[in-house]
């Protein structure tokens, strides 16, 4: 068996991080499939293929809260964070191979710190971009796109629209700082230990400082 690796919300400075493997027999299986790079999909396509991938497909996945990966950034990088937790997922399907969406600017650096971290045999691919050359990362980036997407509407659900989650989104960011203006503090779905959060108490602190002065 092969599988693909991939990862979404890496970035995002609220909600989880999830990472998705796909298991297959062989790349034929998605052939009929028209699978690519989930950032390249509408949602209605990404919906849909990610029925048809559940039904062809083994599917191992790892949900990282804030909360954690706040706490697991005490102890190591977040590209570390990314390579043990796509370890975790290859070891859920024990592939043959593994095709890896590289998170680190050496790709074969990577391909090591997430070999570190399996106590399986496995070949490991590990490229950039992995998620438009290899159709089962492209699988799995979709997964893991979908499984993200729906955990932040069960958030948005409990806290309000929070956006995407991401920095770059307005909405995010509007959220955000609203809240903290509101409570005094980041959400619990923040991480906190994201340079945007840091800075934005910083500055908001600074400014009550001011105004009190």
């Amino acid at each position: 068996m092969i599988c693909g690796v991939d990862e979404a919300g890496k970035g995002s400075v609220l909600g989880p991080m999830v990472v998705a493997a796909v298991g297959a027999q062989s790349a034929d299986v998605f052939s009929d499939l028209g699978v690519k790079d989930s950032k390249d999909l509408t949602q209605k396509e990404r919906e849909r293929l990610f029925s048809l991938i559940k039904k062809r497909c083994r599917i191992a996945m790892v949900v990282i809260p804030a909360e954690e990966i706040d706490a697991i950034r005490r102890e190591m990088t977040m590209n570390a964070c990314v390579a043990r937790a796509h370890a975790q997922v290859i070891e859920k399907l024990a592939p043959a191979t593994a095709y890896i969406d590289a998170c680190d600017v050496n790709p074969f650096r990577y391909a090591q710190t997430v070999r570190s971290h399996l106590t399986v045999p496995c070949e490991l691919v590990s490229e950039h971009h992995a998620d438009s050359t290899y159709p089962v990362v492209s699988a799995a980036s979709i997964v893991a796109k979908v499984t993200r997407d729906r955990e932040i509407t069960k958030i948005s659900k409990k806290f309000g629209e929070i956006g995407s989650g991401y920095p770059s989104d307005p909405i995010t960011i509007s959220y955000l700082s609203t809240y903290i203006d509101e409570h005094r503090a980041p959400p619990p779905i923040a991480r906190k230990s994201w340079k945007t959060v840091i800075v934005m108490l910083a500055k908001k602190s600074q400014s009550s400082l001011s105004a009190f002065l």
